[in-house]
């Protein structure tokens, strides 16, 4: 098979969370430009009915579900809504996440960890556990959980946020330890600092930037398109041999 081939999705199905805005609307537009059919799912219905849109206005299948992961019944509603459309599921892509709260751990409110929790760890471990009869039916799949250099280092004033993402690289090294034997993989993608929305505050002022840069060894911010690349490969077959590993986008960081 052509190397080129391989990146290929024809006939996939894949559901991206969060995938309104940001690194989440760069993979699902990878996924889709790549052959697969994409649920492309977040808590607003406009906002994912846009991304629709534009998706189908390009000739690729497209369907726009809204779901809270924090809310166990519209997870559910998701998967059946997905399976439904396009008949099975075969990639998901936890990128959605929460964090209500900014500052040190010990002012972290029971309701802000709470939340964090619910959406960043437990939200992606039903969907895939929802979704797992229906990709063992396919005979495999691929999970892709976006989680953060906080997960491998704690970021300043973002205590319980990096812990949650932490967990979810934990959750991602155990579901390819329980689920390979069913021929699905499971690998997480630790973005830096990355040029969306959320993190403009950072990237737009020159100051912190250059502050920034003299910590990066590609000395710049990445864009979603680096982030959407790398989830591709793990999605399709070009990444076939790649389970349980941690992989960042972050210009070097974390060297």
């Amino acid at each position: 098979m052509n190397i080129l081939d391989r990146f290929r999705l024809d006939g996939k199905t894949a559901i991206v969370t969060g995938a309104s805005k940001g690194i989440g609307e760069a993979i699902a537009y990878a996924l889709a430009e790549a052959g697969a059919n994409v649920v492309v799912s977040s808590r607003k219905q406009e906002a994912v009915d846009e991304v629709a849109r534009q998706l189908k206005a390009k000739g690729y299948e497209a369907l726009a579900i809204a779901a809270n992961t924090g809310d166990g019944d519209q997870i559910r509603a998701l998967v059946e809504e997905a399976i439904q459309a396009f008949g099975g599921i075969d990639i998901i892509v936890n990128n959605a996440a929460a964090n209500p709260t900014f500052g040190p751990i010990e002012k972290t409110e029971p309701w802000a960890y709470d939340k964090i929790m619910e959406v960043n760890v437990k939200g992606p471990f039903e969907l895939c556990r929802l979704a797992l009869p229906e990709m063992k039916k396919r005979g495999g799949g691929a999970v892709i959980n976006i989680s953060s250099v906080g997960g491998l280092s704690p970021e300043a004033q973002l205590g319980i946020y990096s812990v949650s993402k932490a967990a979810l690289i934990s959750l991602t090294k155990v579901l390819a330890k329980e689920w390979g034997q069913y021929g699905i993989r499971a690998n997480a993608i630790c973005p830096g600092l990355i040029k969306t929305k959320f993190s403009q505050a950072l990237w737009s002022n020159e100051q912190i930037m250059k502050h920034l840069s003299a910590q990066l060894p590609l000395s710049r911010a990445g864009t979603v398109e680096e982030v959407a690349g790398l989830a591709l490969l793990l999605a399709s077959d070009a990444g076939s041999y790649c389970t349980g590993a941690v992989f960042t986008a972050d210009g070097g960081l974390t060297v």
